[in-house]
């Protein structure tokens, strides 16, 4: 018998028909970066087409949202001022739970997610409290726990533990227990990877270390088996969803991931992913939509339930509009 497998490749209908991968809607989560003030509404140089805002103009993203059929958001502050230990990441009056506060008045159906670190609110720009010179891990649980249960009490849905600290899952999830946040889910930032991927969200966040870098506590981006014990540990302690950051060059660790749990396994498209393809389309080397389909599509297939990415809204649209 001659097989021909073109014959299921001859027209858009039928290859559409038995597509394998299929994204939607219901996949993406979108970023927003917050900051204080009144009136703000700024382009992100570093990331074309995305804004820094202030709680009082959210709601026009909210709505477009909304509109799209995006479900959920992943919330990041940018805080008025920094001090050593990052005391504005769990104050009351924080921008984060303005925001929280803010969008669930407003948007309850939004689904909030909140990044749980202390990078973007400490002098100096680490990811913990800092003795001797060095990031000091166990020390700096209890603030982490300090900001998840500052976010659940303003009303996040989902706590998203950023930092890659040693046992920070089992920490937050104890104190959100004593609290009474029984039902607060925490999706885990489990495989984070000591990444080169990650310079326009720097920029973005106004988060870029004083000194050092962060390869001391985020993974070094050769290993694999070692994201899985970090998967497993933080199924273990706790999280209800585990995540692997960045997406593009870590496609083998979300298959890995997705075939050794049975968690929702979310995927991050970072910054550097979206720019690269951003600028590469500015300069006429590519084309912008055929290479995010093919991006965000080969992190689905790769075995992502959700994915994080600053392309959200455009992919809905072309699944509005029939596209996908």
């Amino acid at each position: 018998m001659l097989h021909r497998p073109r014959r299921l490749r001859t027209s858009k209908s039928i290859r559409s028909l038995v597509s394998e991968t299929n994204l939607n809607i219901n996949d993406l989560i979108y970023p927003l970066f917050m900051v204080t003030g009144e009136n703000v509404k700024e382009e992100i140089a570093s990331l074309p087409g995305c804004y820094h805002y202030s709680v009082d103009r959210v709601g026009e993203e909210l709505a477009e949202l909304v509109e799209l059929g995006i479900k959920a958001v992943l919330i990041f502050g940018i805080p008025e001022s920094r001090d050593q230990i990052g005391s504005r990441a769990w104050a009351e009056d924080g921008i984060v739970q303005k925001a929280v506060r803010e969008i669930k008045s407003s948007h309850p159906e939004i689904i909030i997610i909140t990044d749980i670190c202390l990078c973007a609110y400490t002098d100096h720009g680490h990811c913990g409290l800092i003795k001797e010179g060095r990031v000091d891990n166990d020390s700096t649980l209890e603030l982490l726990t300090r900001i998840a249960i500052s976010h659940a009490r303003a009303g996040a849905d989902i706590l998203a533990p950023s930092d890659m600290m040693d046992g920070r899952i089992r920490a937050i999830r104890n104190g959100l227990e004593k609290e009474g946040f029984t039902e607060k889910a925490i999706m885990s930032y489990s495989a984070k990877y000591a990444s080169g991927f990650y310079g326009p969200f720097r920029d973005a966040a106004h988060s870029a270390p004083g000194f050092g870098d962060r390869s001391g506590y985020q993974m070094d981006f050769a290993n694999s088996r070692e994201a899985l014990k970090e998967v497993k540990l933080d199924i273990e302690e706790g999280a209800d969803m585990v995540m692997v950051k960045p997406a593009l060059s870590y496609l083998d660790i979300i298959r890995q991931v997705k075939d050794n749990t049975n968690v929702p396994v979310t995927a991050y498209s970072v910054s550097g992913e979206y720019s690269m393809i951003k600028n590469a389309a500015r300069a006429g080397l590519c084309d912008e939509e055929r290479i995010m389909i093919e991006v965000i599509t080969s992190i689905k297939r790769a075995g992502a339930d959700l994915i994080i990415t600053y392309f959200a809204k455009d992919i809905a649209r072309l699944i509005l509009n029939g596209v996908l």
